[in-house]
């Protein structure tokens, strides 16, 4: 929580600097006009994008597909669509990543990361479907314990050393 009440001091007082240099720069009504516009865009962005993301989650969750992409892509929408709404520019562009899917794509793959290790592997696998696995052929490992036979393999291949990749 301290983190967050930093970063958003932070971010404040950049904000409020960028305000005056604009501000100074192109005057200060053009500014205020700027600052109205992006929050109207914001607040349509909020509607619009809100939507799409509502619809998604509801398809996945009715299909009964894994729903958590949709669930975090709406979360994502309504954080950047917020931060579009608020007055200021720097606000404005992280807002605006956080919409565009691309970069939305990117800040989710992120926050996965960094917090889906909290989820068990069954939970995460009911929210965000089955995770990607990429398998490349490598040198025979000595486990510890007794040799598996072939037989008692379920394909009766040779094992392979993998890496999950998340």
């Amino acid at each position: 929580m301290r983190r967050l009440l930093a970063v958003c001091a932070i971010l404040l007082a950049i904000e409020v600097v960028v305000l005056i240099a604009i501000g100074q720069a192109i005057g200060v009504a053009p500014t205020l006009g700027l600052v109205a516009v992006t929050s109207s865009i914001g607040a349509v962005l909020l509607v619009t994008e809100g939507r799409r993301a509502w619809r998604s989650f509801r398809a996945d969750f009715n299909e009964r597909r894994p729903w958590g992409n949709a669930a975090l892509d709406g979360l994502l929408v309504l954080v950047g669509t917020v931060l579009i709404v608020i007055p200021g520019f720097v606000s404005d562009i992280l807002g605006l990543l956080l919409v565009l899917p691309p970069t939305r794509r990117l800040a989710r793959v992120g926050l996965l990361r960094a917090y889906g290790g909290r989820l068990s592997p069954s939970d995460m696998t009911t929210l965000f479907g089955p995770r990607r696995v990429r398998a490349h052929p490598g040198p025979a490992v000595q486990r510890p314990g007794p040799p598996v036979a072939r037989e008692q393999m379920v394909d009766g291949g040779e094992p392979i050393e993998g890496e999950i990749i998340q």
